[in-house]
């Protein structure tokens, strides 16, 4: 399997913070590769939710009472260190949501259905997860507007020319991922960015798979709106967040009603609250939201371009040794220009059948669509199989996949 490279990272530290990983199952230890999905939690996140229903469980915003005034400065706190994590300018511009699905959803309802309408555009990628597409599907077809796709070359990379061409002055969003969950291919944000401004559009970014694991800042990627989810990131399910360029939101109107997102209330009308609070109607996931905070505190120890470099290691250790057996194929770019995760199949077995092999071996990984049908059917694939990588994971582990899939090769041979 070659020559284990130096790692960027203390993994053995690292993992003796991710318990759950010692877990074992059918006498083998647990290989964990579906850190696309959702990745573990470790202990210092994990104290601070104890912490917070042990100590000091309350309210937000609603009381003057000691317990609330902790939760709320707490609560508001971890606005402003998740501004600092992606370079916003203030806690004015994030947003707290339970997912990323959430927050495009909040802008595509907040902004989309106020200033869409017959002759303007929304433009994606042909590789966007269903979060953004059939949101942005459906909220054209409430509003009139069309829906256009900027394709994918062979090597699941964009077309930029083609993005170059579908960018207009007709487009009045365009929705990018910033790194494919399937095929691994990173975008040029920026750039995208710089056509959309260009023609006084907007951008939304899907960060969901980014944020988590590189350096991330939005005022460098030219982003207007931003989404990301607590869970891809050490975080606790629940918690999600959407950023906004504060002067956008100021504009918006609210996509929930309710308490706390208020100002002031009569029986004939109502006016609303600062930012964030305008968006964060009722009582919000306030544990989780603190939680977030101490897990970009602990992405911030190991050091995000640490976690990059590590990332991409693995995915190229990964994709050369699948590339190596001429019965799999891998989708997206080359295995050096690649965010961290492989998606393959194995030729004439179905990826779930793959998978339920591969967990045989006590490894897991994901098999199915990834929420993305239309790229799979643009691959002329119903499902693929798909190993991803994080802080804790080795070559070694890497070696336990390509031993296992080897293993199923044997057996459908």
């Amino acid at each position: 399997m070659g020559v284990p490279e130096t790692e960027p990272l203390d993994v053995g530290r690292i993992r003796a913070d991710f318990p759950i990983l010692d877990r074992e199952f059918g006498g083998s230890q647990l290989v964990y590769l579906d850190n696309a999905a959702t990745t573990h939690t470790p202990e210092p996140v994990v104290e601070t939710i104890t912490d917070y229903y042990r100590g000091y469980n309350a309210n937000v915003h609603r009381g003057i009472h000691h317990l609330s005034q902790e939760a709320s400065i707490a609560y508001e706190e971890a606005h402003d260190r998740v501004a600092e994590f992606i370079g916003a300018v203030g806690r004015e511009e994030i947003v707290f949501t339970k997912n990323t699905t959430e927050g495009v959803n909040l802008v595509a309802y907040a902004w989309g259905l106020n200033e869409l309408g017959p002759g303007d555009e929304v433009v994606m990628t042909e590789m966007e997860h269903h979060a953004s597409l059939v949101t942005w599907q459906q909220i054209a077809k409430k509003t009139g507007a069309e829906v256009k796709y900027i394709p994918i070359d062979e090597q699941g990379t964009l077309d930029m020319d083609a993005a170059a061409e579908l960018i207009t002055d007709d487009t009045a969003m365009v929705s990018v991922i910033h790194a494919s969950n399937t095929l691994g291919t990173v975008n040029p944000v920026s750039e995208i960015a710089d056509l959309a401004h260009d023609h006084d559009a907007y951008v939304f970014v899907d960060a969901a798979q980014s944020v988590p694991n590189r350096p991330v800042d939005v005022q460098e990627l030219g982003a207007d709106f931003l989404a990301f989810s607590g869970h891809k990131m050490c975080g606790p399910t629940g918690i999600g967040v959407l950023y906004g360029r504060e002067s956008v939101l100021e504009e918006m109107e609210p996509y929930l009603y309710g308490g706390d997102m208020i100002l002031k209330v009569t029986y004939e009308d109502a006016t609303w609250n600062e930012l964030p609070w305008k968006f964060e109607a009722g009582t919000p996931n306030i544990c989780e939201g603190i939680a977030l905070a101490a897990a970009c505190d602990y992405l911030d120890e190991i050091g995000m371009e640490r976690i990059q470099k590590h990332e991409e290691r693995l995915a190229q250790y990964a994709y050369d040794e699948l590339t190596a057996m001429d019965d799999v194929e891998v989708y997206g770019p080359p295995g050096d220009q690649r965010g961290g995760l492989v998606a393959f199949n194995l030729e004439s077995v179905h990826a779930h059948d793959l998978s339920s092999i591969v967990n045989d071996y006590a490894v897991a990984i994901r098999a199915g669509d990834h929420c993305t049908q239309p790229l799979h059917d643009k691959l002329g694939v119903a499902a693929s199989a798909r190993a991803s990588f994080y802080i804790y994971n080795t070559r070694e582990e890497v070696d336990k996949l390509v031993a296992a899939v080897d293993e199923a090769r044997q057996l459908f041979a």
